[in-house]
């Protein structure tokens, strides 16, 4: 009876043998056959397929994290400038600028003959509490010596940086002592301030710089903001050159501050971004103050974002040179494994409805890349008549004509300063002759420039230490040869300069920035636009009839 049974069932076992056989068969000779491409060119997931490919059959082992971390940036080279992807060693340095603060030891340094160079003890910071010093020179950490090749800025981040309340001990030398003195640091919050200087520039006037858009930077700009209230400012001066920009928004909520109700202040829109308005909501405290906001060609992204709010709505007047043109906005997505990418998914624009994106080809980098130096060569920076505006015209609120699709080009043009710009200058300055000088001189005569707390009274100081005959012995035995008529040529210039990096050494941001400050022609220009009461933009006057015709007729009316 069994034995009948299992003959009754045969054929019907047989036959689900020989299907599971066709689908076992089928699914290793795709997946390890030789036919593979069948696999890799099928559907979305071709590049993790790929990979699955090389680690298990590739004829050496690979590091397939490794091999992921070379891919990714060329994928996103065929996109747009900038989409870019960051590892994970180097994702947290990308954001520390940015988030307002990071864990450390509360230092500035430089690394100067294989060794670290302690130039700033950032104040009431942990380090400053061990008892660290400017000029101090680390040679040791948790100790084990650190001086010679082994010592990069990327190194040094890694082994000072750290959780916070852990400790890390720190060997130094100090000036005048060749023993090493261990101190031990228990890591802190430090904060990466976004406004470096708020001052008066005159008895009316308020200055504020920003270098960047981080997280605390609305806040940080309210402050001074206060601070200058106290002093009795009247008219308010912006400074955002050399912003390379930073959170959208930063920008927006500072915008807000100075704009009246219902203002456009930026849109956004991409192909998988619907349109996005940000408006103000008229609870700005300073939405009259008579104000210049300052741009350059290394203003970018947010800082144009904010420009552009005040140029389109003629709430400022802008002062200065054609901003980068960056009109991109990034989304940062992170990996599980703490890499991150930052994806271009939108285009900002700017009240008017102009893009001020510059032109760029997908893949292609190169001359995006080089367009400042084209800027340059072109005459640019020299002269308001080489600005090539490559976007169309627009208009702003009370019908001045703005453009897009490059930069913001400022209602008020400020040549860069060459008075003094000779090919020793030039030299001296790109070669970090300056800046090695500068330090030098700080580090051997630090006893006596500490006496100086105030800008001024440094300032007069070094005015009488003969610094640009000392510079030009130091860069004549570091293969800069002497050439004296250049030198005198380019005195004023280098004294400047060279006095500019001890006082930065010496003090700290502010004050180096009021002591640039005391000469530069876009001040200048800044102070005569507030005494002449013209900082808020004026209506252009309406054309005649004969201006009218003449345009027509393509005519150029001459008056005698």
């Amino acid at each position: 009876m069994n034995k009948n049974k299992t003959n009754r069932y045969m054929p019907f076992i047989m036959a689900i043998c020989v299907v599971l056989g066709i689908i076992i068969g089928t699914f290793f000779s795709n997946h390890f056959a030789g036919n593979r491409l069948n696999v890799i060119n099928s559907g979305s997931n071709r590049l993790n397929n790929l990979l699955h490919l090389i680690d298990d059959q590739y004829v050496d082992a690979v590091n397939i994290d490794s091999l992921v971390d070379k891919a990714i940036p060329q994928i996103l080279a065929e996109l747009d400038p900038h989409s870019v992807y960051i590892s994970a060693k180097d994702a947290a340095a990308a954001t520390d600028d940015l988030k307002g603060s990071f864990s450390g030891v509360g230092i500035e340094f430089v690394i100067r003959q294989d060794t670290i160079h302690v130039q700033n003890v950032i104040q009431n910071g942990p380090a400053e509490k061990a008892g660290l010093l400017a000029g101090d020179k680390i040679v040791a950490v948790d100790g084990k010596p650190f001086v010679g090749k082994i010592v990069t800025n990327q190194e040094a981040m890694h082994r000072l940086k750290g959780p916070k309340d852990t400790k890390v001990k720190i060997g130094v030398i100090r000036y005048g002592s060749k023993k090493v003195q261990t101190f031990t640091v228990t890591r802190g919050e430090i904060p990466t301030k976004s406004v470096t200087a708020a001052y008066m520039l005159d008895d009316n006037t308020g200055y504020i710089r920003i270098k960047n858009f981080g997280e605390n930077t609305y806040p940080e700009m309210l402050i001074a903001l206060a601070k200058l209230s106290q002093q009795g400012f009247k008219n308010l001066c912006i400074d955002l050159r050399d912003n390379s920009g930073g959170y959208l928004t930063a920008a927006v909520n500072m915008a807000n501050e100075f704009l009246p109700e219902k203002k456009l202040i930026l849109y956004t829109q991409g192909r998988k971004s619907p349109r996005q308005d940000y408006m103000s909501d008229g609870k700005g405290s300073y939405k009259k103050i008579p104000m210049v906001v300052l741009i350059n060609e290394g203003s970018a992204s947010s800082a144009e974002i904010f420009a552009g709010a005040m140029q389109d709505n003629d709430r400022a007047t802008i002062i200065g040179r054609r901003s980068f043109g960056k009109g991109l906005v990034q989304q940062q997505i992170e990996f599980p494994d703490h890499s991150l990418i930052r994806l271009t998914i939108a285009r900002y624009y700017t009240p008017s409805g102009r893009c001020i994106q510059k032109p760029y080809t997908l893949g292609d980098s190169g001359d995006y890349e080089q367009d400042l130096l084209t800027r340059y060569e072109h005459g640019e920076f020299f002269s308001q008549d080489s600005i090539k505006h490559t976007g169309p015209a627009y208009h702003t609120g009370i019908g001045r004509v703005v453009y897009g699709g490059g930069g913001i080009t400022p209602d008020i043009f400020v040549p860069e300063d060459t008075l003094g710009m000779t090919s020793y200058f030039k030299e001296a300055s790109m070669s970090g002759l300056i800046l090695q000088f500068a330090f030098t001189y700080t580090d051997d005569n630090r006893p006596k420039l500490n006496n100086f707390k105030e800008m001024m009274e440094l300032a007069d100081y070094l005015d009488k230490q003969n610094l640009v005959e000392q510079f030009a012995v130091y860069a004549d035995k570091r293969g800069l040869k002497r050439r004296n008529l250049l030198i005198r040529k380019s005195h004023k210039l280098l004294d400047r300069v060279l006095d500019s990096r001890i006082i930065y050494n010496m003090l700290d941001e502010q004050a180096w920035t009021e002591y640039i400050n005391q000469d530069d022609p876009v001040i200048r220009k800044t102070l005569e636009v507030f005494n002449n009461h013209a900082a808020f933009p004026k209506k252009p006057a309406a054309p005649t009839k004969a201006t009218k015709a003449t345009k027509a007729a393509g005519k150029v009316v001459k008056k005698k």
